[in-house]
């Protein structure tokens, strides 16, 4: 049976873990072949080594200019063309605003951001000889509304969304669709701050899900994958410049059924 991925080559970054790897997965299952970017070299193997030939491990810093055409010719010599690029690498820095550091802010925004204008720019190129392609930001929920503490994450991640509609009108004419995916509360290591012990701290994000959520739960990488999926196949093919928000409703109204007021 065929695959809805058959003969098209992606490259994801981010993809050791969390919603990355489950999108690398998906991918792979419907017969895609699969180049992982990303900065965590000893997971990246792993899941290569998981995963098989459909795989192939590449060490990238979504941040460094010089690293994305290496990572994208890697790409094209090992499997011999480029069709999706899935722009998923991502970090964070919560705190007040009063308290935030510059470093802080550049930091993510150097991820979040300038990686998503390196990839785009980066894979032109490459999907334009292919005839067409699908490139696939994963932004957030905090890329349709906002949160506090976490200014630098927000701005980020508005600015994907901003990023994503430009890219897909400059480059419709190549046959290139630009789309952004904004997940809800996914329960990854993102989500979860340094040092803290997940055992203790997923529950409560479980439960702001709940309260907060029209279906009273957190998403599952599965499903944010499920979204990206369709995405880079050819049944999205009238599909660019777009959100598609997967986040039990979350962003659909304040207050959701059952969830507290705020005053």
């Amino acid at each position: 049976m065929a695959g809805r991925m058959d003969g098209k080559v992606a490259l994801v970054t981010g993809g050791a873990r969390g919603l990355g790897r489950a999108m690398v997965e998906a991918l792979v299952a419907e017969g895609a072949r699969v180049a992982i970017g990303d900065v965590r070299t000893a997971e990246v193997e792993a899941v290569a080594a998981a995963l098989g030939d459909a795989v192939l491990p590449l060490s990238l810093d979504v941040t460094s200019e010089a690293a994305w055409p290496a990572a994208v010719d890697a790409t094209v010599a090992t499997f011999g063309r480029l069709d999706v690029l899935v722009n998923n690498a991502g970090t964070a820095a919560g705190g007040p605003l009063a308290e935030a550091t510059l470093a802080d802010w550049e930091r993510v925004v150097a991820v979040n951001q300038t990686g998503v204008f390196l990839g785009m720019r980066a894979v032109i190129p490459a999907m334009t000889a292919a005839g067409g392609g699908s490139i696939v930001n994963i932004s957030s929920i905090d890329g349709m509304t906002a949160a506090p503490r976490v200014l630098s994450y927000v701005a980020s991640k508005w600015a994907v969304r901003g990023m994503t509609k430009a890219a897909a009108m400059e480059l419709a004419h190549l046959g290139i669709r630009v789309n952004s995916v904004h997940p809800g509360y996914v329960v990854t290591d993102l989500a979860l701050p340094d040092g803290v012990d997940r055992s203790l701290v997923a529950p409560m994000i479980e439960e702001h899900a709940e309260r907060s959520a029209p279906m009273r739960r957190t998403g599952r990488p599965a499903e944010i994958a499920a979204m990206v999926l369709f995405l880079a196949s050819d049944e999205s093919s009238y599909a660019t410049g777009a959100e598609f928000v997967v986040d039990g409703g979350m962003t659909a109204g304040y207050p959701s059924p059952g969830s507290p007021h705020p005053w």
